[in-house]
């Protein structure tokens, strides 16, 4: 496995993006996915990592910068032909210290709720991410939930 920012030019890239456009939108009540689509990705305050295995980017996550203390992980997906490998848990990671090399004191995520969110969100808690209020311009529904990690 190899991590490093992705390309947001390149085609596989793009796929993969799009596959977790398509895979949020299909998970979610009408109007309550907030997946970033490749213009969304494409702004100074995100950065977006991937995860590549035997050269193909089979996991993406993302950075995005709310303010100078907090930010967001946004895009988290792993292909489904790479589950359980450990590339999301990696990207995490990677997500997280590129967070605290920023000086950012939280770190926060939407996610649904239900069994299909289940494994994202054991990671997210192994991880040390605790279920607390809306933040940015998230609304709380029955359909998600909002986590943080204190980075302090």
């Amino acid at each position: 496995m190899r991590i490093a920012r992705a390309d947001l030019d390149d085609p596989e890239v793009q796929a993969m993006i799009a596959y977790h456009q398509r895979a949020m939108v299909e998970g979610s009540p009408p109007g309550l996915s907030f997946a970033l689509d490749l213009s969304g990705l494409r702004t100074d305050d995100v950065t977006v990592w991937e995860a590549r295995v035997d050269g193909r980017v089979a996991a993406i996550g993302a950075l995005k910068r709310l303010d100078g203390q907090r930010g967001e992980v946004k895009s988290m997906r792993t292909h489904p032909d790479f589950l359980r490998r450990g590339l999301a848990a990696a990207l995490l990671e990677t997500i997280i210290d590129h967070a605290r090399d920023e000086g950012l004191t939280v770190l926060s995520l939407e996610t649904g709720s239900g069994p299909a969110f289940e494994p994202a969100l054991a990671l997210y808690r192994r991880r040390g991410f605790v279920n607390g209020p809306a933040f940015a311009d998230y609304v709380l529904t029955d359909f998600n939930q909002c986590l943080h990690l204190a980075l302090d």
